[in-house]
């Protein structure tokens, strides 16, 4: 049995510029009411320093749970990005969560930070990493 040639990163990274180009990535603008809402939570103690992000990240029920008594407004403020061209009040409009609903965990703004930059986004990869920076100074 043979095994496919992994690609290497310069090819991956042409293939995301062409994605780009062709208009198959989203683009984003950040959420300056997720920053803040970020923020306020930083500055409230209201965080998880340790947690695997794959296994505290909103799944597709957590987030229909969180719709049944919030409003989309409140949703939206979990999320660093808003998608441009997704209508307001849809989950495609939001995108790049930070925590669970309760509480902002560092591994989701590192995981914010990862796929900002992987995918080129580079104002949420920004935003993602001043709100690294505020948490690691406010919990030292």
């Amino acid at each position: 049995m043979s095994l496919a040639p992994v690609p290497s990163t310069r090819a991956s990274r042409a293939e995301t510029r062409a994605r780009r180009q062709n208009g198959r990535t989203a683009s984003y603008t950040v959420n300056q009411r997720a920053v803040a809402r970020a923020r306020e939570l930083i500055e409230s103690r209201q965080y998880v320093v340790r947690s695997e992000w794959g296994e505290v990240q909103p799944r597709a029920a957590d987030q229909d749970r969180y719709l049944e008594t919030h409003s989309w407004e409140e949703y939206a403020q979990w999320h660093l990005g808003l998608t441009e061209g997704a209508r307001d009040g849809t989950k495609a409009r939001c995108g790049f969560v930070y925590g669970d609903f309760r509480r902002l965990h560092r591994s989701g703004l590192i995981a914010c930070h990862y796929r900002a930059a992987e995918w080129e986004h580079k104002e949420i990869e920004l935003a993602a990493h001043d709100l690294l920076q505020r948490l690691d100074r406010a919990r030292a």
